[in-house]
């Protein structure tokens, strides 16, 4: 699912907003919908949802849409709307699919060319996400150590969402989104 903010939104992927939006993010989740995967971009927030059923899955979106807003809006001091319109989503049915959003997700800050120091998106779930192919358990926990927070996203609890994806393979951190199967990796 995506939320795009409205032109006059401050820069998402700075650091009080960042941390704003992160902290919403890990309070969103209950028991009928979970954030299992996010990235926050300049103007806008992907994130890879599960759900028990189409109306857990509407009002799960609507409250984390008004929960995200609130609080960037308390931590920047600002008023109004925060997000543009409704969000954007769409069921993912096959591991294939899945795996194309996490790459999707967790590698988009490629795609828009934003900053980001090393392989791992540190404005994502990249760094509690444990289905990388080529980079190390002890690399994410120091890295995870260093941001000094616990994970913001839940387990997925659905067999596709946890490991029918990976029948696919691993994501590999050179991994980009929006190119062809061929061309999907990255240039050393």
């Amino acid at each position: 699912m995506t939320l795009r903010a409205t032109r006059r939104a401050p820069y998402l992927r700075a650091e009080r907003p960042f941390l704003a939006l992160r902290a919403a993010i890990a309070k969103a989740s209950r028991e009928d919908f979970r954030v299992i995967h996010f990235s926050v971009q300049s103007d806008h927030v992907h994130l890879v949802v599960e759900a028990s059923d189409k109306r857990s899955l509407s009002s799960g979106a609507r409250g984390l849409a008004v929960r995200l807003a609130r609080r960037l809006n308390r931590a920047v001091r600002r008023r109004g709307a925060l997000w543009g319109d409704r969000w954007n989503g769409r069921d993912l049915k096959t591991p294939r699919e899945v795996r194309n959003a996490l790459v999707y997700v967790l590698a988009n800050f490629k795609k828009h060319g934003v900053g980001a120091r090393g392989p791992i998106d540190t404005c994502s779930s990249a760094p509690w996400f444990d289905g990388f192919a080529d980079i190390d358990a002890a690399r994410l926990e120091a890295l995870r150590v260093r941001m000094g927070v616990g994970p913001p996203v839940r387990q997925a609890l659905t067999w596709l969402a946890n490991a029918g994806w990976r029948r696919r393979g691993l994501v590999s951190v050179r991994e980009a989104p929006g190119r062809s199967k061929r061309d999907r990796r990255l240039p050393t």
